[in-house]
């Protein structure tokens, strides 16, 4: 990369040092999750705090005023965050999505902007996503001029993070010319309308429902080509669910621990006079850590390609850059594919070292299996694993942009 670069890029801090700064605002947002989780109450609160102490911020440039983190230590501090609860992590995917795009555009104005506006704690949301009568790889919603002045009209759903956000990055189709863009709209205006209407069975408080646009302003440097949007996106948001997902495990991990230790019950067919003794338990419990720390390592590792290509991207060097880009693709799929697997046995194992009693409502364990399900439907593991069999195979990429919509049915014989 040329030197004008280096002194510009996010390659990493003391990441003890930066995650102490977050660990006690984890521990508070820890304490209100089975809460949150039992009345379905939007982490308001908590967003705010991480907003107040910068979170959003840590992976732009120590010179722009953020804390300078790499691609791995971003993960790491999801995992963390994730174990304190895991719609957090959700909450704010597409906000540094968002961030991460704008670190992959030269210097200049507008990205000064953006930067300021990061470290000041405004954070993005996303409205990709259509249902109803949508055909696969078209879109409904639309950017538009109207008197001078370009507008957002369309509806979406799964908008993860859109609630709590001062803007959305919303996709579109410019009408002028039919090109897919990326549309950054204010959330401070009354024609941008978003309902608490997810109604999925775990991660109940992502704030993913339907967000309206009906002729919401947009400023026309805040537009941008979809084609521009840096390469390694559809990586990065998977990690974003792998890194939750290892944090769920973690969870998993320090509530066997807390409960096994507490509990004064054994059974008369047991091994031991407490069952913190007991070593079939002992084994559950370090079965689960186990699987807990695979799920960890695995995030970081997957994290690598993803920071050699940020760096790649301002190296004057096209095919260490292309190569960073579909190693990152295929590790966040097997990461994916893995991980998935691990904390979904986790989040079962957990109760074969506890009794009944921990089915209990007020403790919310459950949540942990139907969050960890959630995070692995968002995306299907099936896909995941042929993309990766047919390059283990075929050599062929991997896709870098997907899209999901109405296929044109089985047709008839």
């Amino acid at each position: 990369m040329t030197s004008s670069h280096a002194a510009d890029l996010s390659v990493g801090t003391d990441y003890e040092s930066l995650a102490n700064r977050f660990r006690p605002i984890f521990a508070r947002i820890a304490e209100g999750a089975p809460q949150r989780d039992r009345s379905r109450e939007l982490p308001h609160e908590a967003i705010g705090w991480l907003k107040d102490a910068g979170f959003g911020a840590v992976r732009i440039p120590v010179a722009h005023g953020g804390a300078g983190a790499s691609l791995p230590q971003l993960f790491r501090l999801l995992i963390e965050l994730a174990a304190a609860d895991s719609n957090l992590p959700q909450a704010l995917r597409a906000h540094f999505a968002f961030v991460e795009d704008w670190l992959n555009v030269p210097p200049g104005t507008e990205r000064n902007t953006w930067f300021d506006r990061f470290v000041s704690g405004q954070l993005v949301g996303s409205a990709w996503s259509e249902v109803g009568d949508v055909a696969v790889g078209t879109l409904s919603t639309s950017v538009s001029r109207r008197d001078g002045q370009y507008v957002v009209n369309g509806s979406k759903y799964y908008s993860t993070g859109s609630i709590f956000a001062e803007w959305i990055d919303v996709l579109a189709k410019r009408e002028e010319d039919g090109a897919d863009v990326i549309a950054a709209v204010s959330t401070n205006q009354p024609g941008v309308l978003r309902k608490d209407d997810w109604d999925g069975f775990g991660q109940t408080t992502t704030g993913s429902g339907t967000t309206v646009f009906i002729n919401a302003s947009v400023d026309a440097h805040d537009i941008i080509a979809f084609e521009r949007r840096f390469k390694y996106q559809t990586a990065f948001y998977q990690l974003v669910h792998v890194a939750t997902l290892a944090g769920i495990g973690a969870a998993i991990t320090r509530d066997v621990g807390t409960l096994v230790r507490q509990r004064k019950r054994i059974y008369s067919h047991g091994n031991a006079p407490h069952v913190s003794e007991d070593a079939q338990i002992q084994q559950v419990a370090g079965e689960i850590a186990s699987w807990a720390y695979a799920a960890q390592a695995l995030t970081g590792q997957a994290a690598q390609p993803l920071q050699r290509a940020y760096e790649a991207r301002f190296s004057n060097d096209a095919e260490a850059q292309h190569r960073a880009n579909v190693d990152a693709e295929l590790e966040s799929a097997q990461s994916q594919l893995v991980v998935s697997e691990l904390v979904l046995r986790a989040a079962t194992h957990l109760f074969d070292a506890l009794g009944a009693s921990a089915t209990s409502t007020t403790q919310a364990l459950d949540r942990h299996w139907r969050n960890a399900r959630t995070v692995s439907s968002h995306n299907p593991l099936v896909y995941k694993a042929r993309i990766v069999g047919d390059w283990v195979i075929n050599g062929k990429e991997p896709p870098f942009i997907w899209s999901i919509g109405n296929g044109p049915g089985r047709g008839s014989k």
